[in-house]
């Protein structure tokens, strides 16, 4: 449809299931209707900034069904919701909300002590506390409200979505009203959901693949949508059987989450049809599809818009597919020249991944692009060269035959359980360990999907890494986003730098853990040890067993090349 509030309309007098949630329901109509409540609200409440005809409205929930109404409410007043990510805390948690220039914050109990209202760039009557009787009375005010029909502008922001920074500044990617209306009509058949769909929310609706593959796809077809407060791998199996959910979508480790717990012959008795997601391994789609008995769709997409690429009939195991729609894209390095097609050996291992290893660019793709907000260094970035092209910031290689193959984020970008981050926030938090001189965080590849958090460390004066210690400082660091403790760390003489002095991370991401006086850490909870060959000889063979040899660090292919030679 020409806009998402169109969509969101068109659901006026539908007595469909569209929402269930913890043993209560909502119609569409009951769901619209909860909508203009809440429109009206932010209507007579807040007053948009000058020069500003929007208001910003800054979410801060679980998954509740107060964030659903949030949503719909803006998309029908035509004003702005901005997703506040909770993963990260304190400082950087309020830096979002002020770059974002939020007029009003919705949030609850569970995160009122994170934002610390009294430091908030929103004054404190206007953060509002779901669970307090101020916003009961607030909505009975407003009971009743009649749904808005405005004629918007399909240009008009809708979303802003926070994204990785490379520099630290956040990146809030723009959403249009128009796109996630386009996008909608497209959504149901790529998924294949139908009136009669079940679909299971289980993504925070701060990440745009909850909203735009799930909740706004629903909303097109008039589908129920089952929602969880958060995701829980040990009650999806149950959860799926008990609601008779036929779709759900995902990113990053989710279905290896849910692989992870024991097997249940119960497992496969569900009505399951389709899995939509990014970035499981070959070998966790066909566990899944094994165990559950559906059809897994797995496919890249950035959250900018610009590319899409799809698995397509003979796609080789490992690959991303082809680009989708028409696009068309290619690997390019930092001189903006394509890359040499990768070349594989007898066993299938990249022999020339250095040279065939480049960012994923999209020809032409800047002008889909509807940009990051207030921050012009990061669409510069994304449009290098001063062209129309679109430089997603993910690093790829393709075979002879054009297939795209996934081979990492940039170097200050990373994505730990499907959630993107730079690195100079958590670089900014090492540096207060006053046994440092400096520190460095970069990406390495997670054995299953995605990244992993690695960070190179140089003393102060004469002393020692301390585990220990260390570990002590930083699980007590109060803006250490969720998913942002180092994996590793690398304890180092001197970092490498560029010509300019700039420090240089491309050697360190290829060395990775290859390294002496690397410590580790199994899980975000557990004290660091020094990583010994035993220990790096069970990591590659995770990556082997896991289908993502290609995706093991330049070091520890040579190792394994050697191995096999």
């Amino acid at each position: 449809m020409e806009t998402f509030a169109k969509v969101v309309r068109s659901r006026i007098g539908d007595d469909h299931e569209g929402l269930r949630f913890e043993g209560s329901t909502w119609s569409w109509d009951e769901i619209v209707r909860e909508a203009a409540v809440r429109a009206s609200l932010l209507h007579d409440f807040v007053q948009p900034r000058p020069g500003r005809t929007q208001r910003h409205v800054g979410v801060l929930l679980q998954n509740v069904p107060d964030y659903v109404f949030w949503l719909l409410a803006a998309a029908l007043s035509g004003d702005v919701i901005v997703g506040i990510n909770p993963t990260r805390r304190g400082t950087e948690l309020r830096h979002d909300i002020a770059h974002a220039e939020c007029d009003l914050v919705v949030t609850e109990p569970l995160h009122l002590n994170s934002i610390d209202p009294d430091h908030l760039a929103v004054p404190a009557d206007r953060v509002l506390d779901v669970a307090s009787a101020e916003y009961a009375e607030l909505l009975n005010t407003h009971s009743g409200a009649a749904v808005p029909d405005l004629r918007l502008d399909p240009q008009s922001i809708y979303l802003l979505l926070f994204s990785s920074g490379s520099t630290g500044a956040p990146k809030a990617v723009i959403c249009s009203q128009g796109r996630l209306g386009r996008l909608t009509e497209k959504m149901s058949d790529r998924i294949s959901l139908h009136r009669n769909s079940v679909s299971y929310l289980m993504l925070p609706l701060f990440h745009g693949h909850a909203i735009m593959m799930n909740l706004a796809a629903a909303a097109q077809e008039g589908s129920t949508v089952v929602m969880v407060r958060k995701f829980s791998a040990s009650a999806f199996s149950k959860d799926i059987r008990e609601h008779k959910v036929t779709y759900f979508n995902y990113v990053g480790r989710a279905l290896s989450y849910i692989l992870a717990v024991p097997e249940s012959p119960d497992d496969s008795v569900n009505d399951l049809e389709v899995a939509f997601g990014s970035e499981a391994s070959p070998a966790e789609v066909d566990a899944f599809r094994a165990r559950f008995g559906c059809e897994v769709r797995e496919g890249y997409g950035a959250s900018e818009g610009a590319i899409r690429i799809v698995p397509v009939p003979g796609s080789p195991r490992n690959s991303l597919g082809l680009p989708a729609s028409g696009a068309v894209a290619e690997v390019r390095n930092d001189d903006n020249i394509e890359c040499p097609r990768a070349r594989f050996d007898e066993n299938g291992a990249l022999i020339n991944g250095e040279e065939a290893t480049g960012e994923i660019v999209v020809l032409g793709g800047g002008k889909s692009f509807e940009g990051y907000y207030n921050n012009p260094e990061a669409m510069a970035d994304r449009l290098k060269f001063g062209g129309e092209d679109f430089w997603t910031g993910d690093l790829a290689y393709r075979d002879s035959d054009g297939y795209f193959y996934f081979a990492g984020r940039d170097s200050d970008w990373m994505r730990v359980d499907g959630e993107n981050f730079g690195a100079a926030p958590l670089e900014r938090i090492m540096a207060r360990y006053p046994e440092f001189s400096g520190a460095h965080a970069y990406a390495v590849p997670d054995p299953k999907t995605g990244d992993q958090v690695m960070c190179v460390v140089v003393m102060a004066g004469d002393a020692t890494f301390d585990p220990a210690d260390f570990a002590t400082f930083i699980d007590a660091q109060p803006d250490l986003g969720t998913k942002w403790r180092p994996t590793y760390i690398r304890v180092v003489d001197e970092v490498p730098t560029t010509g300019s002095g700039k420090i240089h991370k491309g050697p360190l991401r290829a060395t990775a853990w290859e390294a002496d006086r690397v410590w580790y850490a199994a899980t975000r909870t557990s004290e660091y040890s020094l990583l010994t060959e035993d220990d790096k000889h069970r990591i590659r063979t995770q990556f082997v067993e896991s289908g993502r040899a290609n995706n093991l660090p330049i070091a520890s292919r040579r190792i394994l090349a050697g191995i096999g030679s």
